[in-house]
């Protein structure tokens, strides 16, 4: 078929069947009804609350601020306008030039690596092409309103760049069907069925709470210990919080001091057991480690005053209890992900207090100890938003799951929401079975105390390193902290941020091997060695705050950082003892590996 100059491409033989297209459209009604009432009945039965008044009002008062600047002042308010209008003048000549059949070059263009306007009629289309130079102008004008804001503190300037963000990402013409021209096209062709299949997979993604959990993967094909997290292993100890797993050795002799890993309670430890060709466990074990890891509880209302004390006596605290009796090591290298990371060195703290030489050493993966440039998830978090935020937590006993992944799905809503919007509800497709992915989406819930705990003193306050944090009547100094470190940065981190973790490194009191990982906060760590897809930076001592300039002076290395800590655990004693099955004959086991704590759904 011929493709008419700036047209749709319409289906073969140049039309829609009518009777077809109007039978989709009701189902298509009819089927966004089911979806309507699913989302709307657990709130009129009280089931469900309306939370997010709360929310959108901090985005008005916020953008009301950046408004009352420019409006404040009339000659502000003429700039305001004058730039609007002036590169909307000049698109519109454009368009003109080229309706008469002249060349016009584009006002402005699109990043290549945008693929919301990859498609070529985005391009070729003159419609379509006016559309996305509208929204880029739009977009570009919004971001430099809060650029060029002079009144605004730090906080509500980073607060306004991240909501004029969210607003620009949702309104993308890329978001839309009859502005899309990827998806009228497949509008036309299918008759609207795709519409029809979108609606209906939206409908199965509102839960019985009525909140919409966007499918990121397809779950039946990823069953946690049948296809993944199914390194052989028995749980040991288990209590209120954590169940504590030991791995079954694949070598005859082992290192002798044990490995504890302490992994984030936001989702889940299988990160770092996908499948076996991507399983840090597996590697570890393969290596001659012992490993142990906690495996978290998915928490309820029975557990809403478990604070971070709380977290840290049940959690690795007892966990060292157990590894003792199972190995009779006294000593143990330990390892913390995000926010487990933040949990262990809290620990190491509490313990270099009291005295506890329990820890040989501790490595962190994209962990942050100093929050002050703890990235956009600040911007949930002042003192107005955390109330709002304890009084619902004080009213269900904990935080719902879905919020958090929310949150950190915001952070990268062009590529962990719209997508699948688009790919979803708009083109009815099921997505791209991705591991990763389906972990992202298996969230957890948080307890009210630990919550409130965490975002007060970590990201609000930045306790932990003004020497301000007390847990269990100690405060803490990190300084104390005198055992080796291996703390590794995620360059494109979103959530632990590259320099953030860098400046985090000057607070311990012992020697610390920095080390930056390529990719995010997923993808740096879970980079497994066969795969050699990122690579890694080492270099000098961390000191100052500027992480490009450490970075100009690294080495860059390929492949996975993975051999390079190994390196690093042996380099602090390499002696060899016979391999160690779980429980040690002292321990007697509970349940294989991954445990039941893991398989708990929100």
């Amino acid at each position: 078929m011929n493709k008419l100059p700036d047209q749709p491409v319409v289906p073969e033989g140049g039309g829609v069947d009518i009777e077809r297209f109007a039978h989709n459209v009701a189902r298509l009604v009819e089927q966004g009804g089911k979806a309507l009432a699913a989302y709307l009945k657990p709130r009129e039965e009280g089931a469900a609350t309306l939370d997010y008044p709360d929310q959108v009002r901090d985005a008005v008062k916020t953008l009301g601020q950046v408004a009352g600047y420019w409006l404040s002042d009339p000659q502000r308010a003429v700039e305001l306008q004058r730039r609007l209008g002036t590169a909307y003048l000049e698109l519109w000549g454009s368009a003109v030039k080229r309706m008469a059949g002249e060349d016009a070059p584009a006002v402005v263009k699109a990043d290549p690596k945008d693929k919301r306007f990859a498609d070529p009629e985005w391009s070729s289309n003159q419609f379509f092409d006016f559309l996305k130079q509208t929204y880029l102008l739009s977009t570009e004008w919004a971001e430099k309103l809060v650029a060029d804001a002079q009144s605004l503190d730090p906080h509500t300037r980073q607060k306004a760049e991240f909501y004029i963000r969210q607003i620009a990402n949702a309104i993308s013409p890329s978001n839309f069907v009859l502005t899309n021209p990827e998806l009228l096209r497949e509008t036309l062709a299918s008759n609207a069925e795709n519409l029809v299949r979108g609606m209906k997979m939206l409908t199965e993604d509102i839960d019985e709470k009525g909140n919409i959990k966007i499918r990121q993967s397809v779950p039946t094909l990823f069953v946690v210990g049948r296809y993944l997290a199914i390194s052989p292993g028995m749980v040991i100890f288990q209590n209120d919080l954590i169940q504590l797993i030991q791995y079954a050795p694949s070598t005859e002799t082992v290192l002798k001091t044990p490995l504890l890993i302490v992994p984030p309670w936001i989702n889940k430890f299988y990160v770092l057991d996908l499948t076996p060709e991507k399983s840090y466990v597996k590697w570890c074990v393969d290596q001659g480690l012992t490993v142990f890891v906690i495996s978290w509880v998915n928490p309820d209302a029975r557990l809403a005053q478990k604070g971070f004390a709380e977290y840290m006596r049940e959690g690795p605290l007892a966990a060292l209890d157990a590894i003792q009796q199972s190995t009779g090591e006294s000593e143990v290298h330990a390892a913390g992900y995000c926010v487990g990371g933040t949990l262990l060195a809290v620990t190491l703290a509490y313990m270099a207090a009291k005295g506890d030489s329990r820890i040989k050493s501790a490595t962190f993966f994209a962990t942050q100890v100093d929050f002050r440039h703890a990235g956009d998830l600040k911007v949930f978090v002042d003192e107005e938003q955390l109330e709002a935020l304890e009084q619902r937590m004080r009213e269900q006993g904990y935080l719902e799951g879905t919020k958090m992944a929310t949150a950190f799905n915001m952070l990268r809503s062009n590529d962990l929401i719209w997508p699948y919007v688009v790919n979803n509800y708009l083109r009815g497709k099921a997505p791209f079975p991705f591991d990763l992915l389906y972990w992202n989406s298996d969230a957890t819930r948080m307890p009210a105390a630990n919550h409130s705990f965490y975002l007060r003193n970590c990201y609000l306050n930045n306790a932990l390193t003004r020497g301000r944090m007390t847990i269990a009547d100690v405060t803490l100094d990190l300084k104390k902290v005198k055992v080796p470190v291996y703390n590794l940065a995620t360059r494109e981190d979103h959530i632990a941020p590259a320099k953030s973790v860098f400046v985090g490194s000057k607070y311990f009191g012992g020697p610390v091997r920095f080390v930056v990982s390529g990719s995010g906060h997923i993808a740096g760590v879970v980079n497994p060695v066969a795969k050699r897809k990122y690579q890694y930076w080492t270099g000098p001592k961390p000191t100052g705050s500027d992480i490009e300039a450490w970075l100009k002076k690294a080495k860059e290395n390929p492949g996975s950082w993975w051999p390079d800590w190994r390196n690093w655990i042996r380099s602090l004693g390499d002696e060899q003892v016979p391999a160690r099955e779980p429980g040690g004959g002292k321990l007697v086991p509970i349940e294989d590996a991954p445990g039941s704590y893991v398989k708990a759904k929100s």
